[in-house]
């Protein structure tokens, strides 16, 4: 029988994040693993094997269990457990960010009528509390943009390119070796990650519930020393940078684009496996926070902080969320027609899109290389980026303020340095 002042935690998967909130909590004598669920049985792992099951109900169904941990990376299976979880009236954190931002809008309902709790700080910045931040001091102060770097892995990587000038499959592959980087880091490098961590934040942030296909979104999968080396020569860093940002018509711009930081921004100097985050409020002026992204204790001790709120009855309170008369959540509306300035390099050139610039510069003396500095609107590279994509374009971001003709001579200073 447990004591009452001692509580008992059910924990979903044993993985990175899983391992280290059971570490985290061998320092809190108030709080004991109940058991913990994984699915192979013939893994070994760190823990005898009495601590483990392997049937999920064995937890879900246990009453002696005060809250859960989901803690896998199969969002199918994580919403199956959560689901049941919130339906039995529960209280559950989670850390992934590909299943809580999908279902978002079910989630949440799933809360109102059966009186459960979901926390999900640690799906979106590791140690960062950037929803907890958004909620507790920014709920009743209207913010104007939230953007940073959401991920680790691909952070990491660009910070190599950068710093050693190795090439892109180098710095993955020493991504991978240390653990920043799965063995398939697609949803990493492609932006996928930051993606689903961004429509997290516009929920707490301005209120919105986004699907991913709304979102303009481009990776660090293509690129190449060059572009690095041009980005230097501008005097700029290449990073992920994942935004939202209401602009003047009250229409919500979002964004996940590599993009050039210079060293006016913060975000110029978040290296390796860090993130790093900036608010614009109306009043409160900018903050920024930056902390580790990636890794098993950092994570663990964000999903530790869920755990511990949820135990002291905290649940979001999604302040800017805002309903009409028949309690309908009102959708925040998206802005199309801004327009973007963006670097583009491919080696298929002849394979480009017709797409509808409205200012462009092409460079670059090998023809095998195409590189160009364009002006678009948002809509328009949100429906051609499938298909500039296949072409192996790496894609990024260009400042208003940077010219294109500042990029041509930077590419020729490039080209100088290397004959």
């Amino acid at each position: 029988m447990k004591s009452k002042s001692s509580k008992r935690i059910g924990i979903f998967g044993f993985g990175c994040v899983g391992q280290g909130l059971h570490d985290v909590l061998q320092d809190n004598p108030h709080l004991s693993v109940a058991r913990i669920c994984v699915r192979d049985k013939e893994k070994l792992r760190t823990l005898p094997s009495h601590s483990f099951t392997y049937n999920p109900q064995e937890l879900l169904q246990d009453d002696s269990i005060d809250l859960f941990a989901e803690l896998i990376s199969d969002p199918k299976e994580a919403l199956l457990i959560v689901r049941q979880a919130l339906k039995a009236g529960k209280t559950i954190v989670s850390a992934n960010k590909k299943m809580v931002s999908e279902n978002l809008q079910e989630l949440l309902a799933l809360q109102q009528e059966f009186g459960g709790t979901l926390l999900y700080e640690a799906a979106v910045c590791g140690s960062i509390p950037i929803l907890r931040t958004l909620e507790a001091y920014y709920g009743t102060e209207p913010l104007q943009e939230v953007s940073g770097i959401l991920n680790g892995s691909s952070n990491y990587i660009l910070s190599k390119l950068d710093s050693e000038g190795i090439s892109y499959a180098e710095a993955l592959a020493e991504a991978q070796a240390l653990g920043f980087a799965e063995a398939d880091p697609t949803l990493d490098v492609c932006g996928y990650d930051a993606l689903h961590k961004i429509s997290l934040i516009a929920a707490h942030a301005f209120g919105a519930v986004i699907k991913p296909e709304q979102v303009l979104r481009a990776g660090i999968q293509h690129i190449r020393k060059q572009d690095i080396a041009l980005a230097q020569a501008l005097g700029a860093r290449i990073r992920l940078v994942a935004s939202a940002r209401l602009n003047k018509n009250n229409m919500l711009e979002l964004q996940v684009l590599p993009t050039l930081v210079f060293p006016d921004s913060e975000l110029y100097y978040v290296e390796a496996e860090f993130n790093g985050v900036q608010l614009q409020a109306r009043y409160a002026g900018d903050q920024f926070l930056k902390g580790r992204g990636a890794g098993s204790h950092p994570t663990g001790s964000a999903v530790w902080a869920d755990v511990s709120a949820a135990l002291a009855g905290y649940k979001y309170s999604y302040p800017k969320f805002k309903y009409d008369a028949d309690e309908n959540l009102r959708p925040v509306p998206l802005e199309e027609e801004d327009v973007l300035k963006v670097y583009l390099r491919t080696t298929n050139p002849n394979l480009l899109p017709e797409v509808p610039w409205l200012e462009l510069t092409t460079f670059g003396e090998d023809p095998h290389v195409g590189q160009l500095v364009g002006a678009i609107r948002r809509k328009d590279l949100l429906l051609y980026l499938p298909a500039l994509k296949q072409t192996m374009a790496f894609i990024a971001q260009l400042p208003a303020s940077v010219s294109a003709e500042q990029v041509v001579n930077a590419s020729n200073i490039v080209l100088e340095e290397v004959a």
